[in-house]
């Protein structure tokens, strides 16, 4: 490792002040992603900003018709958090996939989400059940909120503080695993809510990315024969020595289907 400061605030308010007066001071919460690169010397920061003391950004309850989830929720506690299972069950067992049983109780869903890695497993969730990324200075729409490989709409010093998940009336998920790394080759949530039905699709291309013609089909009829036929284009998918762009456009439709098949 690099020589870098470290701190940890103790509020969102003296968090951001830190990260905002340096801009290549690195936020750190689970420290899954950060401390590898770290490691590996792929990161330079000046300075550390440890989050793990912030009690505004944990928790998890329900408000209504949505499901409140802080930052700091680690995805064991995602996956036991009886509020998640009884909303949103394909949420929670999204959850208990994540990695191993030692990633599970260190990551944090904030830090998975603002990291927007194109494999990791709560993009979906956010994408595909419409969710809204609080942050310290505004909303946003999931929609709006990853636009590229590692890339977010957050802006510099910005801080994920929340993520809103509207609770639909029903929800599936399912992905195909690199045996070795665990992380997601293809993976799709789908799911009807009371805006429409949303299918979002991770780990095959650089980004997150919903399926428009699986949506479509969905509406009419939903159920796995709805999205059968349905071919995902191999142009833009990712590839590499685990899988070919073509293999993953197939495992978009097998994924879905079997994502149909979790949801009922």
């Amino acid at each position: 490792m690099y020589d870098f400061a470290y701190h940890k605030p103790t509020s969102v308010a003296d968090a951001v002040k830190i990260l905002s007066a340096d801009p290549d001071a690195r936020p750190i919460s689970g420290g899954q992603t950060l401390l590898p690169a770290l490691k590996h010397r792929l990161n330079k920061p000046t300075a550390v900003v440890d989050l793990s003391g912030i009690a505004e950004l944990k928790g998890i309850r329900r408000d209504g018709d949505k499901l409140i989830i802080g930052a700091l929720a680690k995805h064991h506690e995602v996956a036991e958090n009886a509020e998640v299972k009884a909303a949103i069950p394909a949420l929670a067992q999204m959850a208990g996939t994540i990695g191993d049983t030692q990633v599970r109780n260190r990551g944090t869903i904030g830090g998975s989400v603002s990291n927007n890695d194109p494999a990791a497993d709560y993009p979906a969730a956010v994408l595909g059940l419409g969710a809204t990324v609080v942050t310290d200075k505004r909303r946003i729409a999931a929609d709006d909120f990853f636009q590229g490989m590692f890339t977010t709409a957050l802006e510099p010093g910005e801080l994920l503080v929340a993520i809103e998940f509207p609770i639909p009336e029903k929800a599936g998920y399912a992905k195909m695993r690199n045996p070795a790394s665990r992380y997601v080759m293809a993976g799709a949530f789908v799911a009807k809510t009371k805006s429409g039905v949303r299918v979002a699709i991770n780990g095959a291309g650089p980004c997150v990315f919903r399926q428009a013609d699986m949506e479509k089909a969905l509406t009419a009829n939903w159920s796995p024969d709805a999205v059968a036929g349905i071919q995902q284009s191999a142009d833009g998918l990712n590839g590499d020595i685990h899988g070919s762009a073509e293999y993953r456009a197939h495992l978009v439709t097998v994924m879905a289907k079997r994502a149909l098949a979790n949801a009922g």
